[in-house]
């Protein structure tokens, strides 16, 4: 069987890992052959490829990225952009394909399963936001370097007496400033799933002077306030109809130098937060989901997606995993006091 292989969407650690285990197991195990897709789906869209075998996935385990290249393309929006790929599929003599990505690369995946292509998901995406699966591999790795700026962000704040935002990202989805936020100790996090009181903000800060220790507001990009508290701009829409996000932060520390007299700063996190090597526990879940995916490929189980479901590995369908997004349940972080503005 000749498998093609592509990753889509914005990159992230653990990405060359799956590829890794995917064409290792497929080659020595089961005796496939594998196609590399360049930039995601415009490489299948464009006919874009590049060998992989062995001997092109030696040494990538720790490298973060993808050697495959990503882009946010979608064939969906492209008049005759399915049948393009369907006649590029069968120009390269692919039988199966292993879709590496999250929840618009998914989508795309399962449309077009849905017209008679073979293919195969793979959940990949720093937000966790992705449904049927309980993590998703670089989510780890967000959450560590968000973790280890905020440890570095403590120490200034409070040399400086100053309000230090930091702003990570997570459009829709806050379980990075969550999972980092109570990490790293801070003092407000303010996630998309609920919107926030800039009053009760401004009040945290204040109380946090008077103990002679300095705030730390940990915001996700896609944070907003209470109707009418703030005016945010917006941005341009990608080509999945995404605004483009960012700046919250900085409008924040504005809004609080205003309303208490006190200096904030915002840091910006970014793409920071995709880059460099990925961590243990990423390097694992992505290896496994690498193995699962040519299993699920082999055994002709097409149509779905691997998922982590406690510590097992499984298959969900695709329709299951992008029916819709997974986001903070938060009255049960309210229970642990974590306070979401």
């Amino acid at each position: 069987m000749r498998i093609g292989v592509l990753t889509g969407g914005g990159d992230c650690p653990g990405l060359n890992a799956v590829i890794r285990a995917v064409v290792r197991k497929g080659v020595s195990v089961y005796g496939h052959e594998f196609v590399g897709f360049r930039d995601g789906w415009r490489g299948p869209l464009e006919g874009e490829t590049m060998p992989l075998d062995v001997q092109a996935v030696r040494g990538i385990l720790p490298r973060g990225g993808t050697i495959l290249g990503s882009s946010r393309t979608n064939p969906i929006k492209i008049d005759g952009g399915v049948e393009r790929i369907k006649d590029n599929l069968a120009a390269t003599g692919v039988d199966a394909l292993i879709a590496i990505g999250g929840e618009d690369t998914l989508g795309v995946a399962k449309q077009l399963f849905d017209k008679d292509v073979n293919v195969v998901g793979v959940p990949k995406t720093i937000d966790n936001d992705l449904n049927a699966t309980d993590y998703t591999f670089g989510f780890d790795t967000a959450v560590n370097i968000a973790t280890e700026a905020i440890d570095r962000l403590h120490t200034t704040a409070e040399s400086h007496h100053r309000a230090l935002i930091c702003e990570v990202m997570g459009r829709h989805a806050g379980w990075i400033a969550l999972h980092a936020g109570m990490a790293g100790g801070a003092n407000v996090i303010l996630i998309p799933e609920k919107p926030f009181d800039i009053d009760r903000v401004c009040a945290y800060v204040e109380s946090r002077f008077k103990t002679r220790y300095a705030p730390i507001i940990v915001v996700a990009e896609g944070a907003h306030p209470i109707e009418g508290q703030m005016t945010l701009q917006a941005g341009e829409l990608d080509a999945f109809g995404h605004v483009r996000l960012g700046g919250i932060g900085e409008m924040l520390a504005k809004e609080i130098e205003k309303r208490t007299g006190k200096e904030a700063r915002t840091t910006v996190l970014g793409h920071i937060q995709r880059g460099g090597t990925p961590t243990a526990f990423d390097r694992v879940l992505a290896t496994r989901f690498g193995l699962h995916a040519i299993d699920a490929v082999h055994e002709g189980r097409f149509g779905t997606m691997v998922a982590l479901r406690g510590t097992d590995v499984v298959s969900v369908g695709l329709d299951e995993a992008t029916r819709e997004l997974k986001t903070v349940p938060v009255g049960r972080y309210e229970e642990a006091e974590v306070f979401f503005g």
